[in-house]
């Protein structure tokens, strides 16, 4: 039995990967955790997450929690996934991390901690977005220089990094299958008189607003036909059951950075 610890358990994300262990054979929930204060500290995760009581209680204490756990489950935000990583890796801990808006000296905290344990990271835990990642290199390639290439995203307001993870993993992939360097192509925003759009940018493109979990489209813009690939995530189950899922797949793993691509097989 895989023991799973949640930081960030009382939000969003947290309640629902708590819902996901909880119908999760192979895996149960050891530990929740939230920052010093919050407000639900003490209370039971299960009834937190709506379910039954669970007998773990939500705690402050990461070092406590680590303890008791075989993996942690980190969808937080980019400072707190940087020291989780740091503490996880002095306990022997492994990793799963599906924050976004990392910088560089947090990436540098998780590369680091690989080096101790493995680490599954990825911008978007969803099957159907990583099998997305596999389609855009293949529509890339077919269709070449001849087609303009744009991405869109959509996410719920209270969303804090734009682009997204998967929007920025999508424009890499994007770039790398058209031989081209994503930080010169690479355009965010328009505005004014831009004059005409180079061949060879790739846009990426921000919209926020509502309760929308997720939405991504790739769009290849040709003359006289255009081609539009889209996920579209209409639950966070799908996120949490991807990290759930990379969990398991951690198991007596070596350490080193892995992303989802490893977890489904995908990699080429």
């Amino acid at each position: 039995m895989l023991r799973v610890a949640v930081p960030g358990a009382a939000g969003k994300m947290g309640r629902t990967i708590l819902r996901v262990l909880a119908e999760t054979p192979e895996a149960e929930l050891a530990a929740a955790i939230e920052r010093p204060g919050h407000p639900d500290l003490g209370q039971d995760a299960g009834v937190l997450a709506g379910l039954v009581p669970s007998g773990v209680l939500l705690t402050h204490s990461l070092d406590e929690a680590i303890e008791l756990a075989d993996v942690i489950i980190d969808f937080t935000a980019p400072a707190a996934t940087a020291w989780t990583a740091t503490r996880a890796a002095e306990a022997e801990v492994g990793l799963v991390i599906g924050t976004t808006g990392l910088g560089d000296a947090e990436r540098r905290a998780v590369e680091k901690a690989a080096e101790q344990v493995p680490v599954v990271m990825s911008p978007n835990m969803s099957v159907g977005v990583n099998v997305l990642f596999g389609l855009l290199d293949t529509a890339a390639r077919a269709l070449g220089d001849t087609y303009d290439v744009e991405l869109t995203e959509i996410h719920h307001r209270q969303k804090r990094d734009a682009p997204s993870g998967t929007a920025v993993r999508m424009a890499e992939i994007l770039a790398e299958a058209l031989g081209r360097d994503l930080a010169r192509v690479g355009c965010y925003g328009r505005q004014g008189h831009t004059g005409a759009r180079p061949s060879e940018q790739i846009g990426v493109m921000t919209l926020r607003g509502g309760d929308v979990v997720g939405e991504h489209t790739a769009h290849f813009l040709g003359l006289g036909e255009r081609l539009e690939i889209t996920h579209r995530a209409s639950s966070r189950d799908t996120f949490a059951r991807g990290a759930v899922r990379a969990a398991l797949w951690l198991g007596d793993r070596d350490p080193g950075l892995y992303d989802m691509q490893d977890v489904l097989g995908l990699r080429r």
